[in-house]
């Protein structure tokens, strides 16, 4: 047992000196030593002479010393010791290459491929080893004859990425749609593949290629598999009534399963398109034999025309939301869809008495904390709107015992610390965001730094306080949705208060509030000055990301909206903004987007 511990303990250590002394000659290389690297590499390979890193190092030192005629002569006798070796081969040719013989560097990469009619297994060694030094084509052609020799080999997938790195794109999408022909359960997998090179832009020739072959197979082979892909496809260009077309195909043709239709409203809704996102819902009230799904699905149509209804269609909407309670009742499962009514009639029609009645008379027959807590949060908002804040302050600390630790006892806090600032009592007001800004909820604690800042700041710089209970009221008139207002306002403080603080906040608040209105030219105005006149302060990436937008979606000028993600990118490395002006900044410049 002694002994065998011994040679144990003997073998590891001898393990660990080959290890230890492999990377030191590795570390030669990297440095540019390559006569120290060859000698360590020669050692190890004496004392292991079947170890093909150790070889490939003494290959490679010889090679950075431009002694081709060893590595050559290493070569062929490791080629004649293992017969035919297509690896072997390849590398004959690169020693070749590197001396710039390039038709004898061809004639073994030949040689090699040839190889594989004979030994096909050969196929994946042979491709990697071309791949290595970038031989693309050879690699490529190295995969195809594999395939050929035996179509039961896995060569689709690295055959399809060498078609991506040079540019072959129909070619790489072909050949990874051959693949989701024959295993259609890895097709979510490789959509992650296609991802690198589909950008929002339809005319980017990606898109061009893939939608062209999908249309073509779509024609030939009508696969389900196929409508799932356009789908996808579009819903990457947001174009989400072609991809709803797509989707109403998989439906009727499949099993009826309404999931992805209801994803594709959510997707269409959170990108803007309500217009889409209200058709697709129409669809699925006409479709679902849920009546659960049916409910959402009438709600989630309630909430889109409200959104964007004008005041003429007030009175329609409130007939809507009748008929769908004399239809579903005003039980707990509306119980969303009744604090729904009651936002539409205190915010929309001005019937705030009407909307705190209906909210205090649910209040009354709602069971659990979740439910006290969604109506009480409701209650709340309206009688800020209402102008009542000491009544709204105790219905938001109500919530914060109802539903301790829960997201929604975090918002209820921050509102508390809103409200607060909307009447004027700042240094309460920030006592509470000052505890939010460790929230565990990203959104809320950036919401109370940023509010924070604002307190803090201004108070120092006055202690009167007057500009910023100015801001405060328009901050508040733009929470009653009295922009214009807000912006009159706002202009008061940007005459008054130049080269203060609270200037640059005026400034993106106020542009801000023009854009709700549709006047792009003076938000962009806006947004030009804090970057000219304060251009190191807090809200300078805040200004550059809204800018950036304001042209790409507003404006129609992408140009101008890429070079301002730039500046987010290379100015403000640390901005909450950072990634997404990445990513569009990408987009814009045609890269493919990993």
């Amino acid at each position: 047992m002694r002994c065998l511990a011994f040679i144990l303990v003997f073998f590891l250590s001898g393990f660990g000196l080959y290890a230890q002394s492999e990377q030191i000659a590795q570390n030669y290389l990297d440095q540019g030593q390559y006569e120290k690297a060859l000698k360590v590499y020669q050692e190890l390979l004496k004392e292991n002479p079947g170890n093909g890193n150790f070889f490939d190092g003494v290959i490679t030192a010889h090679q950075q010393l431009e002694d081709f005629a060893s590595a050559e002569g290493l070569l062929l006798s490791r080629l004649n010791r293992n017969a035919v070796n297509p690896t072997v081969l390849i590398e004959l040719g690169h020693n070749a290459a590197l001396q710039q013989k390039q038709e004898q560097a061809q004639e073994y990469y030949l040689e090699a491929l040839a190889v594989l009619n004979e030994k096909p297994n050969y196929t994946y060694t042979v491709a990697r080893t071309f791949e290595k030094y970038s031989l693309l084509d050879y690699a490529a052609e190295a995969y195809q004859k594999g395939l050929e020799l035996n179509p039961e080999m896995k060569f689709q997938l690295p055959l399809a990425r060498i078609y991506g790195e040079q540019g072959k794109l129909e070619k790489m999408f072909s050949s990874y749609l051959d693949l989701i022909e024959k295993e259609p359960e890895i097709s979510a997998n490789l959509v992650r593949e296609f991802d690198r090179y589909i950008l929002e832009d339809a005319s980017n020739p990606a898109n061009t290629a893939l939608r062209k072959l999908l249309l073509q197979r779509s024609q030939k082979n009508p696969l389900i598999l196929y409508n799932e892909m356009l789908a996808w496809l579009f819903i990457q260009q947001k174009e989400f009534q072609k991809a709803f077309a797509q989707e109403k195909a998989v439906y009727k043709r499949g099993d009826h399963d309404l999931q992805r239709i209801i994803q594709l409203t959510v997707i269409s809704k959170a990108e803007g398109d309500i217009e889409t996102a209200k058709s697709i819902v129409e669809f699925i009230i006409a479709e679902t034999p849920s009546e659960n799904i049916l409910l959402q699905a009438r709600q989630l149509l309630l909430s889109m025309q409200v959104e964007t209804a004008t005041s003429k269609e007030y009175s329609g909407i409130e007939k809507n939301f009748e008929a769908l309670f004399q239809e579903f009742g005003t039980g707990p499962e509306t119980l969303s869809i009744q604090i729904d009514h009651a936002n539409f009639l205190a915010f929309k029609i001005g019937k705030i008495g009407q909307g705190i009645e209906l909210l205090q008379n649910l209040s009354e027959r709602v069971v659990t904390n979740f439910q006290k807590a969604a109506v009480k949060m409701a209650l709340a908002d309206i009688l800020v709107l209402d102008q009542k804040f000491n009544k709204a302050l105790i219905y938001y600390s109500q919530i914060q015992n109802l539903v301790k630790n829960d997201e929604i006892s975090q918002k209820a806090r921050f509102k508390v610390a809103q409200t607060s600032y909307f009447k004027g009592d700042f240094e309460w007001a920030k006592t509470q965001l000052d505890v939010l800004k460790a929230s565990t909820t990203q959104l809320i604690a950036n919401d109370a730094m940023e509010l924070s800042l604002l307190i803090s700041e201004n108070t120092l710089e006055d202690s009167t306080q007057t500009a910023l209970k100015l801001y405060a009221k328009a901050d508040f008139l733009s929470f009653q949705k009295k922009n214009q207002e807000g912006i009159a306002i706002l202009d008061e403080i940007i005459a008054n208060h130049k080269g203060e603080k609270i200037e640059d906040e005026a400034l993106l608040k106020q542009a801000l509030l023009f854009e709700d209105e549709g006047e792009f030219a003076k938000a962009e105005k806006n947004y030009l000055k804090i970057l000219e006149f304060y251009p190191n302060d807090i809200l300078a990436d805040n200004a550059t990301f809204q800018l950036a937008e304001l042209y790409r979606n507003k404006l129609d000028q992408p140009e101008k909206a890429r070079d301002y993600y730039e500046q987010i990118i290379f100015n403000f490395p640390a901005s909450i903004y950072f990634v997404e002006s990445r990513k569009n900044f990408r987009m814009l410049r045609g890269d493919a987007i990993e």
